[in-house]
């Protein structure tokens, strides 16, 4: 019985089309497995702080209340939070303003996206808006953040 020494030559590389497809379907899952609007998160919100607030305030001793100075600081507190939190939903409503408004400055332009060290270039035809815009090339969509360079008409 003779014994076939070919050498099988083995083809692990992505394609650019298959990278950019493995990368919508792992942002469509991450997207289905949160709940809701709520993300995870180290620190205390504004909710949180008003919970604490109203704790400290049921469970605070009768005959030595907390005084007016304290609950003051507090409000103050709480207060400040809030227009913080206000304005960093604002900020982040900017942000994706800007983004969706650079995305639609490269139509018509020949971009470069890096898909893992692949490089794919074309030009963008269409964008979509949103937090995260993708634009249109060689009727692939690709994440705005994997362009690398963006070249003049």
């Amino acid at each position: 019985m003779a014994v076939n020494n070919e050498t099988v030559s083995l083809n692990t590389r992505m394609s650019p089309e298959e990278i950019s497809a493995l990368d919508m379907t792992v942002d469509f899952e991450n997207k289905k497995n949160t709940i809701g609007d709520r993300q995870v998160s180290q620190s205390l919100g504004k909710d949180d702080f008003l919970k604490l607030l109203i704790a400290q305030l049921t469970n605070q001793d009768p005959t030595s209340p907390m005084e007016n100075t304290e609950f003051i600081a507090q409000m103050a507190q709480f207060s400040s939070l809030e227009q913080m939190t206000n304005m960093n939903q604002e900020f982040s409503k900017l942000n994706s303003m800007l983004v969706s408004s650079q995305a639609v400055g490269t139509i018509g332009k020949t971009v470069d996206i890096d898909l893992n060290g692949a490089v794919v270039s074309g030009t963008v035809d269409a964008v979509t808006y949103g937090s995260n815009p993708q634009v249109k090339v060689n009727n692939m969509y690709y994440d705005m953040k994997k362009i690398t360079a963006v070249y003049g008409e």
